[in-house]
């Protein structure tokens, strides 16, 4: 279905634009893998249009959000029209999606995941787009998707509220073990001072102790000498 057969706005038109120019690589990108004699060319080109796929993916969902915030500017027919569009692009997506895993089997190529659930079907059962809702899943999904941002924003505020009182609790620690090193250089600077003034102590005693000798050295010499005299007289 060509671009021009179905009226569409400037965005959506870019988006289709983006969209066809991808169909192209990837139909050019396959006709190149049949050419390739060497499995190591031809799984690196699969990993490329593998990489193609995701973004034709994302553009299509692009295009139904365009086609939903637009749905009520057009008509019922357009809008008819649109959805075929795109319900055509998935189809052609899918196409190429199957092709993939084809070129997959034929190399043992299991290193190329084009979805994280491992489903390589952009079907509308997996893929369920907005337009394709009704009011009341519109309205049950909001719900359900506020209640999980609720959710995640209330886990969120635990988290900050867990790391402050942590960075609270580290900087007191840090403030106490300060305080501590303080008052233990304080008590080492007190230990150095007390032992200089014992070594000061230690050498006065020292010297005291010498003086003490010689005084009894002299008064034990001046007894000697009365001694001696007296007996020299008797």
């Amino acid at each position: 279905m060509a671009a021009s057969d179905v009226p569409m706005s400037p965005e959506l038109e870019q988006v289709d634009g983006e969209i066809q120019d991808i169909f192209r690589a990837l139909h050019n990108g396959f006709q190149k893998i049949d050419k390739m004699k060497d499995s190591n060319r031809q799984s690196k080109q699969l990993e490329e249009l593998t990489g193609k796929m995701r973004e034709c993916k994302r553009l299509i969902k692009e295009f139904d959000r365009v086609l939903k915030d637009e749905e009520k500017r057009n008509t019922s027919e357009v809008n008819k029209q649109l959805n075929d569009k795109k319900q055509f692009m998935i189809k052609e997506l899918n196409s190429y999606v199957t092709m993939r895993k084809t070129y997959q089997s034929s190399l043992g190529n299991k290193r190329i995941e084009l979805f994280d659930a491992g489903n390589d079907q952009v079907a509308e059962d997996n893929v369920q787009m907005a337009s394709e809702m009704s009011n009341q899943q519109l309205i049950d999904s909001g719900m359900k998707q506020m209640d999980q941002t609720d959710q995640a924003i209330e886990r969120s505020k635990m988290v900050v509220a867990q790391t402050v009182e942590v960075g609270a609790q580290t900087a007191t620690t840090l403030t106490q073990q300060t305080d501590q090193m303080k008052r233990i250089g304080n008590e080492l600077d007190s230990v150095h001072f007390s032992l200089k003034k014992a070594s000061q102590m230690v050498k006065e005693i020292g010297r005291q102790v010498a003086t003490d000798k010689c005084i009894m050295g002299f008064l034990f010499l001046i007894v000697c000498g009365v001694i001696a005299i007296i007996v020299v007289k008797v």
